[in-house]
């Protein structure tokens, strides 16, 4: 009986009961898990599950997500000490657990997220919701993307992140890297982010930045240094000359966006450097 659930099966009707119906295997199929009335001996399409009580139940609410079989779940809940909990498509919401998210809960999920996973078992038996591993990806579950899609505007679920970088699937089904140098902060698992594509691989994935144009973010990067340099009473330990690493784990920018944003205070006068030290001009 165990090895049924979690997946779809076609069972026979024993008896109709005060709360439902009883199914082969006695498996109970409560009346609010189903449209239909039955009869004995029809046979009925149902997804098995376990209860609270750890009882062995039934719907006819079909998921596309089972044991081997994978798809978009959304995020219905958040617990630390326990995970995400998602919705795959029955009354049943499913616990993705704690260990199965990343170890820091500012990148886990939140509500209205949306993760690739299929189902599994704890050692008790329950069913957990199993986020798709880098391996389930390379067996081809990507579209290749085409040449002409250079520079193109894309959005897509973040799959997997970490401190080199994130990776999404767009929602045309391609694969996009986005590396830690071309996002401002790391994105949330089963976050849906924006950006553009700035590579095309031979493989078919594809190469994604989450920060504007240069045109564009030069601005945004001035403003956050000079709000750095109001914060440190008008003086930060930083120039044009500055390691590349100090740079970007302090502002997270590169160092050739660092010294742009630098060059455009200096030409508007709001800031000068000297000895190795950026000041704000006071007016």
């Amino acid at each position: 009986m165990s090895n049924q659930i979690g997946t779809i099966q076609t069972l026979e009707v024993l008896r109709e009961i005060d709360t439902g119906y009883v199914l082969e295997d006695d498996i109970l199929l409560h009346y609010n898990e189903t449209d239909s009335e039955l009869e004995a001996e029809q046979s009925v399409e149902v997804f098995v599950y376990q209860d609270k009580k750890g009882q062995t139940v039934a719907t006819t609410q079909l998921p596309t997500i089972q044991i081997g079989i994978y798809g978009w779940a959304e995020v219905v809940e958040v617990l630390p000490h326990l995970g995400a909990f998602v919705d795959i498509g029955t009354t049943k919401d499913i616990l993705v657990s704690k260990d199965d998210l990343p170890l820091f809960e500012n990148v886990w999920p939140i509500i209205g997220d949306k993760l690739y996973v299929s189902l599994g078992k704890d050692q008790k038996g329950r069913l957990l919701a199993l986020p798709a591993t880098e391996v389930v990806f390379e067996r081809g579950v990507f579209e290749p993307a085409p040449d002409d899609l250079l520079n193109a505007t894309i959005k897509g679920h973040i799959y997997r992140t970490d401190r080199e970088g994130s990776v999404c699937i767009t929602e045309a089904g391609y694969r996009g890297f986005i590396h830690h140098t071309e996002r401002k902060e790391e994105p949330r698992l089963g976050e849906l982010v924006e950006g553009r594509v700035i590579d095309v691989k031979e493989d078919g994935t594809i190469n994604v930045s989450l920060r504007p144009l240069k045109k564009y973010s030069m601005g945004e990067d001035a403003d956050m240094i000079l709000e750095r340099l109001e914060e440190s009473n008008g003086v930060i330990p930083f120039s044009d000359k500055s390691d590349p690493e100090d740079i970007r784990g302090t502002f997270n920018i590169s160092k050739a966006a660092f010294k742009r944003a630098l060059g455009k205070l200096m030409k508007e006068r709001k800031i000068e450097q000297r000895d190795g030290k950026t000041y704000l001009i006071s007016k």
